[in-house]
């Protein structure tokens, strides 16, 4: 079997959404399996003559069949599932409070854990409890910005394009649509001059050469990709030697339209040649403002 996937995290995160997009990319899927019964149920469907023509396996965990030793659990599972499966991974899905309050309020579903509580109250009691499953987890997605399409787009960067998946994501944001919450790093860009106020960059991206060109005339500039560069170079190799997962740079400025996207850009352009599985992301650039 190719690849084994369990995909937990917050509810209303997109986990369903998930799994249905893993089926269509080819993946035998499983929805809401006591995560104790996978190692079990994995064989059966590794004996099936279907299974050796699919992706691998996908199944979803989520809260109420979740214990305190889950992470325990998991290491189990990888423990005996031995050589049958070729890659193990966790994904765990996240979101903000505000916007999974919002999917609950639109949806009028009832959080699992809010017996007695309210939806925000249970949000916050399975976020804690999640928190060591999240620190295990291989690969975290925040769908807080992303829409149906921009979901499949980035499960697809993370397990068709890239050989081994993404190792680095370098990915542009706008402080005024919230701070990515599954980031490694944040680098802060709104310090540097800013295109926006320039009124035939106005409505540019930082993917266009005017705007980076503007932004390559300031000392400033290239003081702050000096000083970024020397830290990333020590920094990037030692959180990919000594740390689980995947390694998320997040960029940002005002509104995520241009310094962001410029700086995030030419991170990639440096790392993309030194290491495989980088890939470039930019989240707000399609909002118009700063």
């Amino acid at each position: 079997m190719k690849q084994f996937i369990i995909v937990t995290g917050m509810s209303g995160a997109g986990k369903t959404m998930t799994l249905k997009v893993l089926e269509d990319f080819g993946f035998i899927t499983i929805d809401n399996m006591p995560p104790e019964l996978l190692p079990q149920l994995f064989r059966l469907i590794s004996d099936r003559p279907e299974a050796a023509d699919s992706r691998g396996v996908v199944a979803t965990v989520d809260v109420r069949n979740v214990s305190n030793n889950f992470v325990e659990v998991i290491d189990k599972i990888s423990d005996s599932l031995g050589g049958a499966v070729k890659d193990m991974k966790v994904i765990f899905l996240t979101a903000s409070d505000e916007e999974l309050l919002r999917r609950y309020e639109r949806t009028r579903r009832v959080h699992p854990l809010s017996r007695g509580l309210s939806t925000g109250e249970g949000i916050r009691a399975e976020r804690e409890l999640l928190a060591p499953l999240l620190d295990r987890a291989d690969i975290v997605i925040d769908t807080s910005m992303m829409d149906l399409h921009q979901h499949r787009e980035r499960l697809l960067k993370e397990f068709f394009e890239l050989d081994g998946g993404i190792s680095i994501l370098i990915s542009s944001f706008g402080y005024k649509y919230g701070i990515p919450q599954d980031s490694s790093f944040v680098m802060d860009v709104r310090c540097l001059p800013n295109p926006y106020y320039v009124s035939e960059l106005k409505d540019l991206t930082g993917m266009d050469k005017p705007v980076k060109d503007y932004l390559l005339q300031f000392p400033e500039t290239h003081k702050f990709m000096e000083l970024t560069k020397n830290f990333m170079d020590f920094a990037i190799p030692q959180f990919l030697n000594n740390v689980r997962g995947q390694l998320h740079i997040a960029v940002g400025c005002t509104g995520g339209r241009h310094r962001s996207v410029a700086m995030a850009e030419w991170l990639y352009s440096v790392y993309s040649k030194i290491y495989s599985g980088v890939c470039v992301d930019h989240r707000d650039k399609g909002h118009g403002h700063k």
